[in-house]
This record gives C-alpha cells, structure tokens and sequence, in this order.
C-alpha cells in the first residue's frame, strides 16, 4: 500500500529535527508541500535543505515560538501566502520535562503547558474551519506514553500529553461529521535530537558510552528490545495523514515497541 499526500499542504511543528524532521520528509516525499516549524532558523535551513535534496515540492522553513500566541499567527498567514490552504497539522513541538512534583514550579507547568498544549490549541484553532470548509483535513498531535500511563516523577510532561490526549478526542468528535480527522501518535523510546542531548551531557559527566551504547541501554526497557526510528515513527504519521487512513480518527496510537502498559 502506498500512502500518497499529492498537492496537500501540511504544517509540522517540532519540524527541524529528529522526528518532526522525519516526518517532514516522508510527507514531502509522498507528494505533500510541507511546512517546517521551530525556533531557529539556521537549523531549519538546514532541514529543509535536506528534504529538498530527496523530494521535490515546495517546503518551507518558518522560525516560530510555539509559546507565543501572536507568533503563531504570523507563522500560519505566512505558510498559507506560500503553500496555499493548509490540509494537515501535526503538533510535535516540545521537549521532555519531568521532575518530581514539588520541585516544578508555577514557572515550569505554565511554560510546558503554554508549548504543548496551548501551541497545538492555537494553530488547530487556526486550521480547523478551513479543514472543515473544504471537507477534508487531518490533525496529529505527537505525544507520548506518559500520557496513558504517567509515572512518578512525570509531571509537567506526562499532565500537559494527558491533556493533548483528551484535546485529540474532543476535536475527533468536532471533525468527524466534516472529514477532519484527529489523532494522537504516542511515542516511546526513540532516536531523536533530546536523546543525543542527553548522551553528550552523559559524556560531559564521565561515561564513556558511545550512542549506540547508549540507545541499547534504553533498549532494556523496550519489550522489542531496541529503540525505534525516527522513520517508523514517520510511516505511521504519513498513514493517519493520507486517505490510506480515512477511516480512523479519535486514536491514539503507541509507537513504542509495547513499552507502555496501556493499549
């Protein structure tokens, strides 16, 4: 089966990197003009250079704060004046952050929800009517497993993807009668840029582990047995994008090799 976005447009936040970068360049590649979104520019350059290396349709590289609602609005005017009409949104922007409960400060909860939860909010709030005028749209929001089985030591991350989790099925049931499709991807353990960040300061520390070492230490908690890749994340993501997955909307799908306990 092959999953095909010819002449759709879709926004990716998060865009520059790791997954959000992967999935840029599945959609690119299966005929969609995508927007990619984060903070810096230079990085983005740098990613839209490589989709363009391997696709050939229009994409576009917009640095935005997903934190800022005014931010938001111009980046979206912006994309639209380029690419036309926008058909898909995926909502990736954000980082891990986790800390036991009484050490998160009001400071740490409103900034995680403003990015997670109010970004997605905001730019939905913006694609939605087109989506619904045309009758055909689809919206993934990228979150992870804590937010069906949030752990101690979880919180902001796990609160503000639980809260995306309930926000996927509300607009899931808003959509379905227009052909607006929603659906939440929750991620595991997976190659990624925050990863990486995480060897380099472990080796800063002392370790002397390569990356591959330390991936397959992270692998012990998956039931697979390894990490997954950014690409396989992708794949999914070009599913729930294209009419290949028509029929589904108010998921929200593991992407983790059976490491939540949750189905």
């Amino acid at each position: 089966m092959e999953c095909r976005m010819d002449g759709r447009t879709a926004i990716v936040t998060g865009g520059s990197l790791g997954l959000g970068l992967a999935i840029g360049k599945e959609f690119a590649k299966s005929g969609a003009n995508v927007a990619l979104v984060a903070r810096r520019q230079d990085v983005l350059d740098e990613a839209k250079a490589e989709i363009e290396a391997v696709a050939s349709t229009k994409i576009g590289a917009y640095a935005c704060d997903m934190s800022d609602a005014g931010a938001i609005s111009s980046m979206y005017a912006s994309v639209e004046s380029d690419l036309g009409p926008v058909d898909v949104v995926v909502n990736n922007a954000g980082t891990s952050q986790r800390g036991a409960f009484l050490e998160v400060t009001d400071e740490i909860w409103r900034d995680d929800l403003e990015l997670k939860l109010f970004g997605a909010i905001r730019l939905i709030r913006l694609a939605f009517p087109g989506m619904i005028e045309r009758k055909w749209g689809r919206i993934i929001n990228v979150l992870n497993v804590g937010a069906k089985a949030p752990s101690a030591g979880g919180a902001p991350t796990a609160v503000s993807r639980a809260a995306g989790m309930a926000l996927t099925k509300v607009l899931a049931g808003e959509g379905a009668p227009h052909n607006v499709l929603v659906n939440g991807m929750l991620v595991g353990l997976i190659e990624s840029d925050q990863h990486v960040q995480k060897h380099k300061l472990a080796v800063e520390a002392g370790s002397n582990k390569s990356l591959e070492e330390f991936y397959a230490d992270m692998a012990k908690a998956v039931p697979m047995g390894r990490v997954g890749k950014p690409e396989e994340f992708a794949n999914m993501a070009c599913f729930l994008a294209s009419d290949a997955g028509s029929y589904i909307t108010g998921t929200a799908i593991n992407v983790d090799g059976n490491r939540s306990p949750v189905v």
